[in-house]
């Protein structure tokens, strides 16, 4: 009886009802259809073959006539006052939803104008306000504006700490409160996100826009990301501590992109991604430091395509790969340090295609490879160190297919080929030091096909002994003689 409600940009809803001319004819062919449905449906169920005629009424069925004739008119007359009880119900709940929208509207006016009030006292107010405005907005739309406006706060001009004039006392005061302020906001959105869905005042579903925030510190543990776009593109990390542990991304997608991690310590530790994508495009690392310790990957995309990694530490020491893409793809690795070691790849794909190592320090120490697709497919191995010592290799498959080892320094000392596959085909041995002291080939296949330059030290055996099961090279590094 009433078309599509239309909602302008702040969310208000725009009653629109069909004409009452309109609306009549069509609930009583409605009616009439339902009944007449109804009347065959009964007809059938009782098997009827056909009515009974009779030449003179009684006064009994004439009786029984008039009463349905009433009963039509009540019933015609019921129907009349439904639709104009409805529309006058439709009519009272816009008009109850214009009036909260208004009072709304006056709150939030109000709180806004908090935000620019030169006291910290006054803006951490008017942030309580907007915060508890987004609780008790009538419409979605409404909350998403007041959240749009805390993350605008964060995203307006921020001097960090170590920008401040030296020895200038009312300047680092200043700072200070304006920081305090900040992370309130901050502690607002996380504690709305760890609210489940469906919860009155949960924000989860919601789009939070953080680009180009300068973060020095915060904190987003425990929250839930499980639906909306969480964007974090541009944003720098100077300095602090900016926490996402025990964080859950199940749903939503999360972007990094251009982000620039300088100084301050940014944690995943025991953070579950089980849906839902992270981009870290064209992030960069330069000093810091960034954990994934513990954390599981389950379903996500996290994705690190055309990062660059010059210094700090990035860590996914003891985290689970059940599932789910991690990709490195195209990243520069020239300085700093990476470290998956005792990391377990139980499954999902990890992927390094055309990466290059020319200044890291990157460790697999003691990893294990049970499952999925480890990838180094065209890596280049130029510089730093890469080491697999102590992994073992029980499952996956794990390729360096077409790639180039011109300088680093790789290691697989101690490593385990128990099972899976791993692949070196076309890949060009030209400077770096590759080593396979004390490995163990003790089944799945290991395969150097088309490899160029010198085999890497400890790989083969004394002249004579044939190569261990599963491994096989090129002819012109192992030749057995008699």
């Amino acid at each position: 009886m009433n078309l599509p409600l239309s909602r302008s940009g702040t969310g208000q809803r725009g009653l629109r009802l069909w004409h009452v001319w309109i609306v009549l004819p069509a609930v009583f062919a409605t009616a009439i259809a339902v009944a007449a449905g109804a009347f065959f449906a009964g007809w059938d169920l009782l098997g009827a073959q056909g009515l009974k005629h009779e030449r003179q009424l009684s006064a009994t069925t004439l009786f029984d006539l008039v009463k349905l004739s009433f009963g039509a008119v009540a019933g015609a007359g019921a129907l009349v006052a439904l639709v104009v009880a409805y529309r006058r119900q439709r009519v009272d709940e816009d008009g109850a939803l214009r009036e909260a929208t208004r009072l709304h509207t006056e709150r939030f006016t109000t709180a806004v104008s908090q935000l620019g009030q030169e006291s910290a006292a006054v803006r951490l107010g008017g942030v309580h306000a907007l915060a508890g405005l987004a609780d008790d907005a009538p419409t979605p739309a409404l909350r998403q504006t007041c959240i749009d406006v805390l993350c605008a706060y964060l995203r307006l001009p921020y001097t960090a700490k170590a920008d401040l004039p030296v020895d200038d006392a009312d300047a680092l005061h200043g700072y200070l409160a304006l920081r305090e302020v900040r992370h309130t906001v901050i502690r607002l959105i996380r504690d709305h996100l760890r609210l489940r869905y469906g919860h009155s005042h949960s924000w989860q579903g919601h789009d939070l826009d953080f680009s180009n925030v300068i973060f020095d510190g915060g904190d987003f543990s425990r929250a839930e990301f499980s639906g909306g776009t969480v964007t974090f593109n541009g944003a720098e990390f100077p300095d602090g501590t900016v926490t996402f542990n025990g964080a859950e991304f199940s749903g939503s997608t999360v972007t990094f992109d251009d982000a620039k991690f300088t100084g301050s310590t940014v944690t995943f530790d025991d953070a579950k991604f089980t849906g839902g994508t992270i981009f870290f495009i064209d992030a960069e690392f330069t000093s810091g430091r960034v954990t994934f310790g513990d954390a599981k990957f389950s379903g996500s995309t996290v994705t690190f395509d055309d990062a660059e990694f010059s210094g700090g530490m990035v860590t996914f020491k003891g985290a689970e790969f059940p599932d789910g893409t991690v990709t490195f793809n195209r990243t520069k690795f020239t300085g700093g340090t990476i470290f998956f070691d005792v990391t377990e790849f139980t499954g999902g794909t990890i992927t390094f295609t055309s990466a290059e190592f020319t200044g890291s320090r990157v460790g697999f120490i003691r990893a294990r490879f049970t499952g999925g697709t480890f990838d180094f497919i065209s890596a280049e191995f130029a510089d730093g160190t890469v080491n697999f010592n102590g992994s073992e290799f029980a499952g996956s498959t794990v390729t360096f297919d077409g790639s180039e080892f011109a300088g680093s320094t790789v290691t697989f000392s101690r490593a385990r080929f128990t099972d899976g596959t791993v692949t070196f085909d076309g890949s060009e041995f030209a400077g770096s030091t590759v080593t396979f002291d004390r490995a163990e080939f003790s089944g799945g296949a290991v395969g150097f096909s088309a490899a160029r330059g010198n085999a890497p030290d400890g790989l083969l055996p004394p002249p004579g002994q044939a190569l261990p099961t599963g491994l096989s090279v090129p002819a012109v590094w192992h030749v057995i003689r008699p």
